[in-house]
């Protein structure tokens, strides 16, 4: 029986992923230079600015001027995205049903906090789990045990939200189906382990989850 909804955040419920990358694109543009491809893949699921992204580059730039303008552009821009179509009316129509919701990130507790908040969505999850909590970030399934935990729910009993590959992998090493909403730095990636793929939450109402497989097993803890 489904009890329960686990949600990524970043890219998933608001594309602060696509707002970092743009902002880091156009330091670039900026300054003459390309952006390293390598840089812009790690770049997802790493909205909070955990990442060295400068040290590849030259001497002759100033780095710590360039890291400055990048982070304030990036804020200015994630804080100013909105919440992506149909997260709010899950979210109410998974409520209404009696669900459990939970937030599972890689991203910092300061990071998911203020943006839930500033969405006025934190009321809605039952407890939201962070990377600071673990010992492990994702593919890790660390958060994911982690929510589950707290949710007091079985893997069985839960369907995780995840719009990246690291992300999916998470879920499934911890049990969980998963549902793959990809975004637009992840859209060309595959995703082995999604029981269904959608072009966006408006698609993942109730009644579409309602059909998923009746026969569907958890994987064992981290097979992958």
């Amino acid at each position: 029986m489904l009890r329960a909804l686990i949600f990524d955040f970043d890219g998933l419920m608001v594309d602060t992923e696509t707002a970092i990358i743009d902002a880091w694109t156009r330091i670039h543009a900026d300054d003459g230079f390309t952006p390293r491809h390598e840089v812009l893949r790690a770049l997802v699921g790493h909205v909070d600015f955990k990442i060295d992204v400068w040290s590849a580059y030259p001497d002759n730039h100033d780095k710590a001027a360039l890291d400055l303008r990048w982070r304030e552009s990036a804020r200015r821009m994630m804080y100013a995205a909105p919440v992506l179509p149909g997260v709010e009316s899950l979210l109410a129509e998974a409520k209404a049903a009696g669900l459990k919701l939970a937030v599972a990130s890689n991203s910092s507790r300061k990071h998911v906090h203020g943006h839930l908040r500033h969405r006025k969505l934190e009321q809605w999850f039952d407890t939201i789990c962070t990377r600071d909590e673990v010992e492990h970030p994702k593919p890790e399934p660390d958060i994911y045990r982690l929510a589950l935990t707290r949710l007091g729910v079985e893997p069985g009993e839960a369907i995780a939200f995840e719009d990246s590959r690291p992300g999916h992998e998470a879920a499934h090493r911890a049990g969980l189906r998963v549902i793959v909403i990809p975004g637009p730095s992840t859209r060309h990636d595959t995703f082995p382990h999604a029981i269904r793929q959608f072009a966006s939450m408006a698609e993942a109402t109730l009644s579409a989850l309602a059909v998923l497989p009746p026969d569907w097993v958890a994987p064992s803890p981290d097979r992958v």
